[in-house]
C-alpha cells in the first residue's frame, strides 16, 4: 500500500488566456497535514477546485488513494472520500445538524417498499452524534437549525461532516477567516484532533500563526505556480513571506517560466 493519499502531476487550469494554475506537482502523505499559502489570486482555490471536481482541469493528472481520478463534480469527490469545508460552508440554514450532515446522502429504511422509502432519522441522528464525538465538536442541541447557530458552531458542523463519513482527506479553505478568537480556537482544536486520529488534511490559510501551529509542511503558490515546498521545522514566517511576495523565486519549481 502506498503511503501517499493524494498526488497531482502537471495540474493546470486556464481560463481562456488566463493561466490560473500551471504544472502543479503536489504530494500528500497519509496522516499528513499540509498548508497551502499564497497571496490572493495565487492559484490556491483554483488548485482545490481541480482536486475536488468543482471545475475540470485543462490538463494534468490527479491520483487519489492509489487510483487516477477525474471527478465529474464535488459529489464524486465526496463519494471517493474527499470532504471539503469551504468558506461559504454550503450548509442549509433551515435544516438541523443531522439533516445538514446527510444532505444529499440521506439514510433510508424500508427500502423493500420500492419508491416508498422513508428517511431513517434515528440512524442519521446516531451517526451525527458519533461524528461530533470523533471531532470533539460540542453542539448543545443538534435539533437546532443552522440559522440559530453562531459562526463558529456552523463551521464546526461543516467540519463534523468530514468525520461522519469517514473521509480519507479533509480540505479546509480558510476555515477561520470570519471567526472570532474563541471560535477560531475551537476549530483549531478540531484540526488537532483530526491529526491525532491520523486523518490527512489540506489547510488553505493566510494565517501564519495558525499554519505553524497546525501543519507539518507548507506549500506556497505564486502566480499560479508552486514556488516552495517547506518543512515547518526548517523554515519561518519571514521565509514563507519571501516566497509569497517573490523576494525568493522558487526557481527549482518555476523551470523555464
Amino acid at each position: 500500500m502506498s503511503d501517499t493519499i493524494l498526488e497531482t502531476k502537471g495540474l493546470t487550469k486556464h481560463y481562456g488566456g488566463v493561466h490560473a494554475l500551471e504544472d502543479a506537482d503536489f504530494v500528500l502523505k497519509h496522516g499528513e497535514h499540509v498548508a497551502i499559502m499564497g497571496d490572493n489570486g495565487a492559484g490556491k482555490s483554483t488548485f482545490v477546485r481541480q482536486i475536488t471536481g468543482v471545475e475540470q482541469r485543462t490538463r494534468g493528472t490527479v491520483v487519489f488513494d492509489g487510483k487516477e481520478v477525474n471527478f465529474g463534480g464535488p459529489l464524486d469527490a465526496r463519494e471517493a472520500g474527499i470532504e471539503t469545508v469551504f468558506q461559504t460552508l454550503a450548509l442549509a440554514d433551515d435544516l438541523n445538524v443531522p439533516d445538514n450532515l446527510f444532505l444529499g446522502r440521506e439514510k433510508t429504511k424500508f427500502d423493500w417498499l420500492g419508491p416508498f422509502r422513508f428517511l431513517d432519522y434515528k440512524a442519521m441522528r446516531d451517526d451525527t452524534l458519533k461524528g461530533l464525538v470523533k471531532t470533539g465538536v460540542k453542539i448543545p442541541n443538534i435539533k437546532n437549525t443552522i440559522a440559530n447557530m453562531s459562526g463558529g458552531q456552523r463551521q464546526c458542523v461543516a467540519i463534523a461532516r468530514t468525520a461522519t463519513f469517514a473521509s480519507k482527506l479533509t480540505i479546509m479553505d480558510e476555515p477561520t477567516a470570519a471567526l472570532g478568537v474563541q471560535e477560531t480556537a475551537q476549530v483549531e482544536n478540531i484540526v488537532r484532533t483530526l491529526k491525532d486520529q491520523g486523518e490527512s488534511l489540506i489547510l488553505v490559510s493566510h494565517n501564519m500563526r495558525q499554519v505553524f501551529d497546525l501543519v507539518d509542511r507548507i506549500i506556497v503558490f505564486r502566480r499560479g505556480r508552486i514556488v516552495a515546498n517547506l518543512n515547518k521545522e526548517d523554515t519561518d514566517g519571514q521565509d514563507v513571506v519571501a516566497y509569497i511576495t517573490g523576494a525568493k523565486t522558487g526557481a527549482e519549481y518555476e523551470g523555464a517560466a
